[in-house]
């Protein structure tokens, strides 16, 4: 038999409904939603995963619907009087022996895939790299069985912009980082119109850009040897006819998992994910930092809410301090917009029961697991350090992906609502909260871990099955969804520069 409903923890006073056509208790609650297990007081703390997620600002009977406008926002945890390294968790045992198929470069990252990049330093030149793409695909690609598929890097920045603004070098960090990802064999083919504020060499900077000789990588549309439209598009077609011979020669060989660097996100969620896909997510990344990987997590205005339940495991006060930084500035970027917390969360979230940001918080970081955190990156840097990592991006899907693909060569996305999102440079495993998401989406979705919901699975078997599906799609012998469609969302490297 079902249950009824999850209570996370026993100071608990609410719990969400698991049926998946509701239950009737003192009234109708749809499945997700929150049902009060005794009577809540004005003014009373709601609480679940062992903490306040809100005040009552109305009684609520026992067994009645608490229903998201019933709550009262709590504040923020202060930043200034969180607890620094005071519960590092000690290291769990190693898990040995674990390995993948990929893609060794010269820098020495591994690569999941074997594409090849076309990056371009401004917006003028995209939709001719994009026209260029369509045609190496249809005709060159195919002469190239090794070689996996042909990315466009395009994006909105480049000109236009006050390139040496505050906060610009994030976009120029990202971009950099993604157009020497290891999937693209460290190397790219780069467009450049000729005249834009982000030219080659700063766009890469002067040490890393000769690293893979721009010639004849470097195409400069502006050149006067292209007289028209017709000759830039050879031009392009030619390079990389090159680059995709050097591609072609390209293997996979074993490499042990300490090489994988994986991405954790979430998407469209609901009151399920922080009790099925998130914890489960959170004990593959166990096993993932156990193995000597790196597993990055994210998404700065959803960790804000729970911070003070990461400070005490980050391996140091430098840790923390850095930690606190990043809320900081997410802080004082509501400060100068005049907005506050309680724009997050959407509205699909409240549809799948989550009340607030705080609620929502709880749940995003159970995709952390149980490690010590060992690193802080700030927006746009890469990540080289092994371990638990939260590397600062904002909540958006899009921005928050290409954010991280600094840093990794694979990506788990969870979901309680559904997205079709997809990334073109690394593969996306998508894990749903909920059997009933993954019974109808079943060619979007590659792990349901609504099982754990309602007693099929277990967390860890759940987990498991993240850690050996990670492992595979790294090797190339399993496909996720989002690249047997081509689901690949447009780069968004977010720009927080003032447009001139």
């Amino acid at each position: 038999m079902r249950p009824l409903y999850i209570k996370v923890h026993p100071a608990d006073n609410v719990a969400i409904i698991v049926n998946p056509e509701g239950l009737t208790l003192a009234e109708p609650i749809p499945q997700s939603h929150k049902v009060a297990l005794q009577d809540i007081e004005p003014g009373e703390p709601v609480r679940r995963y062992g903490q306040i997620i809100g005040y009552a600002n109305r009684a609520i009977g026992h067994g009645f619907w608490v229903r998201p406008e019933f709550l009262d926002l709590p504040a923020a945890p202060p930043l200034d009087q969180l607890p620094l390294a005071t519960a590092v968790p000690p290291p769990l045992p190693p898990l040995e022996g674990h390995t993948f198929e990929g893609y060794r470069n010269r820098d020495g990252s591994t690569g999941t895939k074997n594409i090849l990049g076309i990056t371009t330093t401004v917006q003028c030149v995209a939709p001719t790299v994009d026209y260029a793409v369509r045609r190496i695909k249809t005709e060159i690609l195919p002469r190239y069985p090794r070689v996996d598929d042909v990315v466009a890097i395009t994006h909105t920045y480049g000109c236009g912009v006050a390139i040496d603004a505050p906060g610009a070098q994030v976009p120029i960090q990202t971009l950099r980082h993604i157009s020497l990802h290891p999937n693209l064999g460290g190397a790219p083919l780069v467009v450049s119109l000729g005249c834009e504020k982000l030219q080659p060499q700063r766009l890469f900077g002067s040490d890393r850009f000769p690293v893979f000789d721009p010639q004849p990588y470097l195409i400069r549309l502006q050149d006067e040897h292209l007289r028209g439209f017709g000759d830039m598009v050879t031009a392009i077609l030619t390079a990389a006819d090159k680059r995709l011979a050097e591609l072609d020669r390209r293997s996979r060989t074993t490499h042990p998992a300490s090489s994988l660097i994986v991405g954790l996100q979430c998407g469209g969620s609901d009151a399920f994910s922080g009790v099925t896909c998130n914890p489960a997510v959170g004990y593959a990344a166990d096993l993932l930092v156990r193995a000597g990987a790196t597993v990055l997590f994210s998404e700065v205005t959803e960790v804000r809410d729970a911070v003070h339940l990461l400070t005490p495991r980050c391996i140091n006060e430098e840790v923390g301090r850095a930690l606190i930084r990043e809320m900081q500035w997410y802080d004082d970027y509501l400060s100068r917009g005049d907005a506050d917390r309680s724009a997050n969360p959407t509205p699909g979230n409240k549809r799948g029961g989550l009340a607030n940001v705080v609620e929502k918080a709880l749940g995003s970081i159970a995709k952390s697991g149980s490690t010590a955190l060992t690193h802080v990156a700030s927006h746009g840097d890469r990540v080289t350090a092994k371990g638990l990592v939260f590397a600062a991006t904002p909540a958006s899907d899009f921005i928050c992906g290409t954010q991280q693909l600094a840093s990794m060569n694979l990506h788990v996305f969870t979901t309680g609502e559904g997205s079709p999102y997809g990334l073109a440079l690394v593969p996306v495993i998508k894990v749903s909260s909920r059997t009933a998401l993954a019974e109808r989406w079943p060619d979007l979705i590659d792990l349901d871990a609504g099982r754990i919901a309602t007693g099929h699975a277990s967390i860890e078997e759940v987990g498991w099955e993240l850690f050996h599906l990670l492992l595979d799609v790294a090797s190339g012998r399993k496909q996720t969804w989002a690249d047997h469609w081509g689901l690949h969302n447009t780069l968004a490297p977010f720009n927080p520069g003032p447009v001139t």
